[in-house]
């Protein structure tokens, strides 16, 4: 069932990505940019909201996992439930970069092809890894996935603050400076994410004591620890992403409008002027 489930989610994306691009075919000129840009702009929210929601589900479910006035038998469900739901928002974090590359792109930032490929190429990789690593879970090929996408996770996080550094010294980001702060946090919550889940291994290790020992105090302070260590990160990660939500609503420093956004106005302007040309 939870593969079914998860290979119904990687072709409804793809159905989305195949109707958008089909809904712009024919399009031209500055309809045909607006077109992407909404299209890349609402796949972004989208990912955003499919991540902070379970996200939060995940933390809830933990609750109930620690709650020693539950049955064993209870207890062990929510941490399945938490293994089950931590799926969706690792999807969403692993399109993130891909998606908002791209959006950046629309919006009028054009990137050089090397860093284009590589902003193309991450997205899909890193859902590869994140879907071969959970269907896998359990087995040695799992464990080495998961490795690999640590390590992943790992060249982002410095990766990401070094492109906007180059980004920042060569006056690409001088017109819309929000950009590179949004891709920092970016980074910033890759790394607390990374240091989370390190908190959170003595949480499933615990988990899996009680599975096969049953309930004792030693478990659940085990499992109490781990949490109370892990939620604060999960806190500042969540406080990141409404952050850089913000930013992409007011964006500071912005200095001239979206190219794209001035390109669909005056076509707008042209298209009434047109008209009443006509009339």
């Amino acid at each position: 069932m939870p593969r079914i489930f998860f290979w119904i989610m990687v072709l409804a994306t793809v159905l989305l990505f195949g109707q958008s691009f089909a809904d712009t075919l024919g399009a031209d000129g500055a309809t045909n940019e607006h077109a992407a840009h909404s299209l890349v702009l609402f796949l972004h929210q989208l990912l955003l909201v499919y991540w902070l929601g379970p996200d939060i589900a995940i933390f809830i479910w933990s609750r109930r996992a620690v709650d020693t006035t539950l049955g064993a038998e209870q207890r062990i469900v929510a941490g399945q439930m938490m293994t089950m739901i931590d799926i969706v928002p690792r999807v969403c974090l692993s399109l993130f970069l891909t998606v908002a590359g791209v959006l950046s792109d629309t919006y009028g930032l054009p990137h050089p092809w090397w860093q284009m490929i590589g902003i193309v190429l991450v997205g899909p990789v890193w859902l590869t890894l994140v879907l071969l690593g959970w269907l896998n879970r359990g087995s040695d090929f799992g464990a080495l996935v998961a490795r690999a996408e640590i390590w992943l996770r790992c060249a982002l996080v410095i990766g990401i603050p070094l492109s906007v550094l180059w980004s920042v010294s060569t006056d690409r980001l001088a017109g819309s400076p929000w950009i590179g702060g949004k891709l920092v946090i970016l980074a910033l919550v890759i790394l607390l994410g990374l240091i989370m889940r390190w908190r959170f291994r003595g949480f499933f290790d615990g988990m899996a004591r009680l599975q096969s020992e049953g309930p004792s105090a030693a478990v659940d302070a085990q499992m109490l620890t781990s949490l109370a260590r892990a939620r604060p990160f999960g806190h500042a990660i969540w406080l990141l992403l409404l952050w850089a939500s913000l930013m992409g609503i007011v964006k500071p420093g912005e200095q001239d409008p979206a190219p794209v956004a001035a390109a669909v106005v005056s076509s707008a302007v042209l298209e009434a002027a047109t008209v009443a040309d006509v009339r």
